[in-house]
Formats: structure tokens, sequence, C-alpha cells
């Protein structure tokens, strides 16, 4: 049976992150394991780096902090470039058991005009995805 002690949580700073965060930890609690939140700042200059970073070290230390109250140790990663190449460079370099994200919930209209990275995900990581609805 496959335990999972190394789970890497992939964010985007949005309300959708809550529901991740809340299942993420229940399964963490449980399991012991290791939570690595990760967010991958897609920016299109240096000031909105800049700026993206600084609002995404706000929720992340929002929910490290909620993790750590509920016992769970947490990671907090920043990177920078396209989510997918950087989620998938980020699982290459690190040994994670498993990976969990939102489903945006978006409609087929949505999916043509956005993409989606939890899509194209599920078809090339190498590790479990777990998708989390996020009701929204």
């Amino acid at each position: 049976m496959t335990i999972y002690k190394n789970i890497l949580v992939a964010i985007d700073c949005s309300s959708v992150d809550e529901v991740v965060i809340e299942q993420v930890s229940a399964l963490a609690g449980k399991l012991g394991s290791t939570v690595h939140l990760l967010h991958i700042v897609h920016s299109h200059t240096i000031d909105q780096e800049r700026n993206m970073r600084e609002q995404a070290n706000v929720f992340m230390k929002n929910y490290q902090e909620i993790l750590q109250n509920k016992g769970i140790e947490v990671n907090l990663i920043i990177r920078s470039g396209e989510p997918e190449k950087e989620i998938l460079r980020e699982i290459k370099e690190n040994a994670y058991d498993l990976l969990a994200m939102a489903t945006h919930g978006h409609n087929r209209i949505g999916r043509i005009i956005f993409g989606s990275v939890s899509r194209s995900l599920r078809e090339k990581t190498p590790i479990p995805l777990l998708l989390i609805r996020s009701g929204q």
C-alpha cells in the first residue's frame, strides 16, 4: 500500500485553495505527511513578478499556519514560469508521492480559452494526482 509521505499541493492563491487545503489537511493529518505548498508566479513584467510574489507569500503563510495548527509539517515553494512546466519540474527535482490541486470547473468555453493545467498534468505527471473539485 502506498503511503503519501510527501504531498505536493499546487495552489493558485485564490478562494479555491481553501477547499484543497481542507482536503489535503485531512489526508496529511491521518498519514503523518509533510505538505509542500507550491505556487507558480506567471508574470510578464518585473513589477508584476514582485507584486505577485508578495501576494503569494501572504496566502501561503496563512495556509502554512492553518496546516501547522493541525500538526502538519509544511514547506513553502514559489517558482516562476509556466504553471504546467514548473509543476512538472518541481516533481522531477524532488521526491513527492502525490500531487494535489483544484479543478476549477471551467465550462467547455473556459477550457478552450484558458486551457487546463490539471487536465494536462493528468496526462503527464509521473506521480498520482488528486484532483479536488472546488465547487465554484
